[in-house]
């Protein structure tokens, strides 16, 4: 067990096993931390949870072990997850990260920086959600979903780019532009797929960003919606 300084830790709160706590980590009552992954291929290997500093995880919230697959499971710096959130085996929280109360992950789950999961959202297993994207309520999220963009329901279905997020994030006019046209592009032309990205070419090799989102695209693992 390792500690760091100036962490706060709530009532109630359980440390259950192998678990590492940055420096001003806050625990919310009843919080469980360590408990051992809810996956019966797992048979007590020695693993891991760590948490990145700043981080605040609110009333009775769990965060599992990883098993062998990864050794860990990681929430990353300046993370917020609200009341009631599970975050199973493996997963992987990048920094800044936002999930709203009583929703789940399942386990080997990747959200990148910046992402933000609203309430009551139920995210399958091996899922990947990209950069400073938006998951919308109540939803229900069996593919991968692009950085940068909007996405909500059952089934999910995209809804533009997060204009907003993007906004307040300090995204430039003229880079927010450049994404929104790659996402008409992939998303919203009669193009297919193959034939969007090829189309984008020139624009991914001057904007970092719609390079990131194009390969994110063309990669995702369980594919994306729309």
């Amino acid at each position: 067990m390792e500690i760091g300084d100036g962490c706060r830790l709530g009532a109630h709160v359980v440390l259950e096993q192998n678990v590492r706590l940055a420096e001003r980590v806050t625990l919310g009552t009843g919080v469980v931390l360590g408990s051992a992954p809810q996956d019966l291929k797992y048979h007590d290997e020695p693993t891991w949870v760590e948490i990145g500093p700043r981080t605040v995880i609110r009333e009775y919230s769990t965060v599992n072990r990883g098993t062998a697959a990864s050794g860990r499971t990681v929430v990353g710096a300046d993370c917020f997850l609200m009341t009631y959130v599970h975050v199973a085996h493996d997963c992987v929280l990048g920094d800044g990260v936002t999930i709203a109360n009583s929703t789940s992950l399942s386990g080997h789950i990747v959200i990148e920086d910046r992402a933000t999961v609203s309430g009551l959202c139920a995210l399958h297993q091996f899922i990947t959600i990209g950069t400073h994207a938006f998951v919308g309520g109540a939803s229900r999220v069996p593919q991968d979903i692009p950085p940068y963009v909007k996405a909500v329901g059952n089934p999910i279905a995209l809804f533009g780019l997060n204009s907003v997020g993007l906004e307040r994030a300090g995204f430039a006019p003229e880079v927010r532009r450049a994404l929104k046209h790659a996402y008409r592009l992939l998303f919203n032309s009669p193009l297919p797929r193959a034939e969007a990205v090829a189309a984008l070419e020139e624009d991914a090799r001057r904007w970092p960003e719609v390079a990131r989102l194009v390969a994110f695209v063309t990669a995702a693992r369980r594919g994306v919606p729309g």
